[in-house]
C-alpha cells in the first residue's frame, strides 16, 4: 500500500493541501528519501521556532503547490512573445499573467517578473539605466542602432562610460543592502559608490543633508531602500532631489513590498508612484515564493526586458506561476489586512520592548522591523542570536549605524514582525515575545576567551532560563499553529522514520 493510500484511509475527512502533500513527498522519497525526511524535519524545525526574521515569511501552501511542476523543464530566454526558444507560449501565458497582476497590484506602469533574487533584480535595474541613460545616446550620437555595430575602438569608449558612473544608496552600516554600492559587492565595483548615512544623533534619514551631497555627487542612480532601517520613508521627497540633481530615482522595496501592496504605505510612502524603477524580492513581507521583481515607468520598459540575457540567465517559469499565485492572494481584502496587521504587531512590540527597558534603534518602528541594542545587556548581537535560537527563537545579528562590534559581531539585533503575523498573532501576543526576548537575554551572559576574557561570540545560558524559554515558546506557537492542513505526526512518520502507520 502507497504512503498516501495510507493517509487516505486513515482519516475520515482527507484534506486537500495534505493529500497534495503527502503524494508530493511520496513521489520524492521515491528517489531521495533523505530529501523527503529533510522537508518534514523543517516544517517541524519551523512550527517549533518563533519566527522573528524580518526578511522571512512562510508562503501558501498555494505557492508552494504551483512550484512543483513541468514549468521548471522549459528554457523561455527572453520575455513574452519575444523568445530565443521555440514552443514558450504557456510560459508566455504564465509570465504575462504574473506581470499583469503585479502591475495591478503595484499600479506599475510595467512589471519584469524574471528576476530570480533581489540581488539579481537589482542589477537587472542598473544595468537597465545603463542602457537607457548611457548606451542608447551613445549609440544615436554616433548614428548606429546596436552596439553590434561599434567598431573596437567605440565599445572600448563606451564601457568607460559605463564604469565612469555614479551610485548613491543608503550606507550598508546605515541599515542600506549589499547590492547598495557595499565595497564588498559587485555593484561598488560596476559604479563609483557614494553611499549617504543616517543622522549620528538620531538615526533618522536627514533629507536636506541627502540633497545637499547629492548636489555635489550628481550621481546618475539615486536608491533609496533598506535592509535595516526601523522607519518609513517620504518618496516624494527623494523625487524632488533625484529631479535637482538630474538622477534617476530607484527604490529597493524588497523588505517592505508587502506593506506597499497592503496599502498601509501610500502616497509619499509608496515607492511606486514617484520612483523611476522599483526592485523588489516576492517573499518577505509580500509573502510569495523566493524570486524578485521590477516594476518601472514606461519609458525604462525595453531596457528592463534585456534582463536576459543581458544579467540573468532563463527565466524559472514555475517560480514565475508561484508569484502570479501570490500576487493575486495579495490583491484581496484579508492581504490587506495582513499587512496592516504586520505594521501593527511590529508598534506593539516595540512599545513592550522599551517598557522592559530596550534600547531601539530610532526609538521605534514604522514598519515590519525594528533594531534592538543588545549591549545593554552586556553582549553582541552574535550572542544574542545564539541565545535567542537555543531558545526556539530565530533573529539575526544586526549592526547598528556607526557600530563599535562592526558588521561582524555587530551590537543589534533584527526583529521583525512578517512571519508571526501570517501565522495569527495579534498585538495582544507581543507583550509574551517581548517579555521572551527580554528574559533569554537576561539570562545569558558572554563567554570566555582561552585567556579567560569575555567572548565576542561565545555564551554562557542559564539553563533554567532556556528551559523556560522553551516552554514558552512552545506554549505560544501551540497557539498558532503553521500550515493546520498538515499532519505533522504522519508526516514524520512516513517519511522519517519507520512506517508503522
Amino acid at each position: 500500500m502507497s504512503i498516501l493510500e495510507e493517509y487516505l484511509q486513515s482519516c475520515k475527512k482527507p484534506n486537500a493541501a495534505m493529500t497534495a502533500y503527502v503524494a508530493n513527498l511520496e513521489q520524492t522519497a521515491a528517489v531521495a528519501p533523505e530529501i523527503a525526511a529533510a522537508v518534514v524535519r523543517e516544517l517541524e524545525t519551523q512550527r517549533g521556532h518563533l519566527k522573528l526574521v524580518a526578511s522571512e515569511n512562510y508562503c501558501s501552501l498555494n505557492v508552494q503547490a504551483a512550484m512543483g511542476n513541468l514549468l521548471t523543464d522549459k528554457y523561455a530566454e527572453g520575455y513574452p512573445e519575444h523568445r530565443y526558444y521555440g514552443g514558450c507560449v504557456n510560459v508566455d501565458t504564465v509570465e504575462k499573467t504574473a506581470a499583469d497582476e503585479a502591475a495591478a497590484l503595484f499600479g506599475a506602469d510595467y512589471a519584469y517578473v524574471q528576476p530570480h533574487a533581489g540581488c539579481d533584480a537589482n542589477l537587472v535595474a542598473y544595468w537597465a539605466v545603463l542602457n537607457a541613460k548611457v548606451e542608447v545616446p551613445e549609440l544615436e550620437s554616433l548614428g548606429l542602432k546596436s552596439i553590434s555595430d561599434m567598431t573596437d575602438e567605440q565599445w572600448t569608449e563606451l564601457r568607460k562610460k559605463f564604469g565612469s558612473q555614479k551610485l548613491m544608496g543608503l550606507d550598508y552600516y546605515s541599515g542600506g543592502h549589499l547590492t547598495h554600492g557595499y565595497r564588498m559587492n559587485v555593484s561598488a565595483r560596476m559604479f563609483e559608490s557614494v553611499p549617504y548615512t543616517v543622522d549620528r544623533e538620531t538615526g533618522l534619514l536627514d533629507y536636506d543633508a541627502i540633497e545637499k551631497q547629492a548636489m555635489e555627487v550628481r550621481p546618475l542612480i539615486l536608491l533609496a531602500g533598506y535592509s535595516a532601517y526601523p522607519r518609513k520613508i517620504n518618496f516624494r521627497r527623494f523625487r524632488e532631489i533625484a529631479d535637482k540633481c538630474g538622477a534617476v530615482l530607484m527604490v529597493d522595496m524588497a523588505h517592505f513590498a508587502g506593506l506597499v501592496a497592503g496599502k498601509v504605505f501610500t502616497g509619499d510612502y509608496n515607492p511606486v508612484e514617484w520612483a523611476d524603477i522599483v526592485t523588489t524580492t516576492t517573499h518577505k513581507t509580500l509573502r510569495g515564493p523566493r524570486g524578485a521583481l521590477i516594476l518601472c515607468k514606461k519609458w525604462l520598459e525595453d531596457s528592463v526586458n534585456k534582463g536576459c540575457p543581458m544579467v540573468l540567465g532563463g527565466p524559472l517559469p514555475h517560480i514565475m506561476a508561484a508569484k502570479a499565485v501570490a500576487f493575486k492572494e495579495a490583491r484581496s481584502q484579508s492581504y490587506r489586512d495582513y499587512a496592516h496587521a504586520v505594521a501593527a504587531n511590529a508598534a506593539s512590540l516595540a512599545e513592550e520592548c522599551q517598557k522592559l527597558g530596550m534600547r531601539l534603534q530610532t526609538g521605534g518602528t514604522d514598519n515590519h522591523l525594528m533594531l534592538i541594542d543588545v549591549t545593554t545587556f552586556g553582549l553582541t548581537g552574535k550572542q544574542a542570536e545564539a541565545a535567542m535560537f537555543r531558545c526556539g527563537v530565530t533573529l539575526n545579528a544586526n549592526a547598528l549605524p556607526f557600530d563599535k562590534n562592526g558588521p561582524w559581531w555587530t551590537s543589534g539585533i533584527r526583529v521583525g514582525t512578517p512571519g508571526i503575523t501570517t501565522l495569527g498573532m495579534t498585538s495582544s501576543d507581543m507583550k509574551e515575545i517581548a517579555s521572551i526576548i527580554d528574559f533569554v537575554l537576561k539570562g545569558t551572559k558572554p563567554g570566555l576567551t582561552k585567556d579567560g576574557k569575555p567572548a565576542k561570540g561565545k555564551i554562557e545560558l542559564d539553563p533554567s532560563v532556556e528551559a523556560e524559554a522553551k516552554e514558552r515558546v512552545k506554549k505560544l506557537l501551540a497557539k498558532h499553529v503553521l500550515y493546520p492542513e498538515l499532519d505533522l505526526d504522519f508526516l514524520k512518520k512516513a517519511f522519517d522514520g519507520e512506517r508503522s502507520i
